[in-house]
């Protein structure tokens, strides 16, 4: 569907309202980016560094990574095309697989994929509050039966909903606030890089330095360090920083021009993100050596460290802000666009019908975003995603896997479909992408085999929930 996205209300007649193609190029591509730069860049350099032992190798997986990602956004760029509808990946694998792929796609993604990431991001953002004002939220405000809230857990809530209020507003407000929030962000990562390549007193021989064994790598698996395993875990760690590249994908249907923008934004986004990676990467090994970056706290980051070393203690503030400003940027970029998959799975009698209705005033699926809201809140309180989120990257790395392999079944069953873009590379780059992306999940389940097994149960267990829907609503076919 290339026009504008038909929805129906709750008695499944004809809706006035419809979603409107609002979002051009540079929203597009900022929806993406937002959602790619939020801590992992910030983060994640420690893990990899113990995992890999080496500089070179850290810098090594994160272009091994990005490439990866590039690769996919090639596939995802000729897909979404071809079927610039709403709810992105999961119109691709309906179409592909069928409906019951489909459907444990919006339920991983609905259920913990994406609401539990929003809950992360909301709390992200109310510890780096809390610790920029002194731990003044860390006391107990209200009790509520067996759950006690604290001021951290209130200003979660509180982010979440706030945004999902901005989120009412038409899809160009969104898209409008995303490219400032994205503009921001990208200044405030290159200062940090700048800030270390200008004035730390650094030198670039620490990139032919090996992590030793005075290094601490607190909570590294020893499982997950050296060899190809190690490098896998690394690769791993740096896919967690990049993801959101495919993010644009669920608002495909909102995208002005999508034959032309989708896969700009899929392939520009993968660039900026990855260049500001690789710099800022760099810069921290410039400042720092293996060791000290290895031996990092948990409660710290690689380059609130750094900067540290170089411009004294203000450099912890100014990271928070840093930190805050993403989370928030990340959070706004990924409620914007995954509330349209629960849209898109209503829409089609795969969840709650009343999700598919289109706000007559400013054309959003409101009501997506407010169960979207409502899910990552409740998240929020219990506070223990931490291992579904990190168990989903698995599954979020499957559906991307069959995502980007949909191009070799359209290209099977749709021969005769005009392509506004054709994926670079075809067909070497997506087998490239497809047997790399079956390397990490086998490398999953050898570095990490529960978190593994708790992302594949979490998948299987929407298998009831599937066969539920289709025999309680009318006019669904199973398969």
């Amino acid at each position: 569907m290339t026009g504008t996205e038909r929805c129906v209300d709750e008695g499944g007649r004809p809706s006035r309202a419809e979603l409107i193609r609002g979002l051009g190029l540079s929203a597009a591509v900022s929806i993406n980016v937002a959602n790619m730069i939020g801590t992992g860049v910030f983060l994640k350099t420690r893990v990899m560094t113990c995992n890999v032992g080496s500089p070179w190798l850290v810098m090594a997986a994160w272009v091994a990574a990005g490439l990866l990602a590039l690769a996919g956004s090639f596939s995802y760029g000729e897909v979404a095309a071809l079927l610039p509808e709403a709810g992105g990946e999961y119109a691709f694998l309906r179409r592909a697989y069928g409906r019951i792929v489909g459907f444990l796609y919006g339920w991983t993604f609905f259920g913990i994929a994406r609401s539990a990431s929003q809950a992360a991001l909301a709390i992200g953002f109310a510890t780096f509050l809390n610790q920029a004002a002194g731990h003044a939220l860390e006391p107990t405000l209200l009790t509520v039966g067996p759950i006690a809230l604290t001021g951290i857990t209130l200003v979660s809530i509180a982010a979440i909903w706030i945004v999902a209020l901005v989120n009412f507003r038409p899809v160009t407000t969104g898209g409008a606030l995303a490219i400032g929030l994205t503009l921001i962000k990208i200044v405030l990562v290159a200062a940090v890089a700048a800030t270390l390549l200008l004035f730390a007193h650094g030198q670039w021989g620490h990139l032919d330095m090996a992590l030793s064994s005075a290094a601490t790598c607190e909570q590294v698996s020893g499982s997950a360090r050296g060899g190809v395993i190690g490098f896998g875990a690394a690769m791993v760690g740096a896919l967690w920083a990049y993801d959101g590249w495919q993010n644009v994908a669920p608002l495909a249907g909102e995208v002005k021009n999508p034959e032309r923008n989708l896969p700009r934004a899929f392939v520009g986004g993968m660039l900026v993100v990855g260049a500001l990676y690789i710099v800022a990467n760099l810069a921290y090994f410039y400042a720092m050596t293996p060791d000290q970056i290895g031996s990092t706290s948990l409660h710290s980051s690689v380059a609130s460290d750094a900067l540290g070393a170089t411009i004294g203690p203000a450099a912890v503030i100014v990271i928070l802000c840093i930190l805050m400003v993403s989370s928030v940027g990340s959070l706004h970029a990924s409620v914007l666009a995954n509330s349209r998959i629960p849209y898109a799975m209503a829409r089609e009698g795969l969840f709650f019908r009343s999700l598919s209705v289109v706000s007559q005033r400013t054309n959003v699926p409101v009501r997506a975003i407010v169960a979207q809201a409502s899910w990552a809140s409740i998240l929020a309180v219990m506070g223990n995603y931490d291992a579904l989120t990190d168990s989903v990257v698995f599954a979020s790395w499957l559906f991307y896997g069959l995502s980007a392999g949909s191009v070799f079944v359209f290209r099977r069953t749709m021969p005769d479909v005009p392509r506004p873009y054709r994926a670079f590379g075809y067909p070497v780059l997506p087998i490239l992408f497809l047997l790399v992306t079956t390397w990490l999940l086998v490398n999953s389940f050898v570095a990490d085999a529960p978190r593994a097994l708790l992302g594949a149960g979490y998948i299987a267990l929407g298998l009831p929930f599937y066969a539920w829907w289709t025999r309680k609503l009318p006019g669904v076919t199973r398969g």
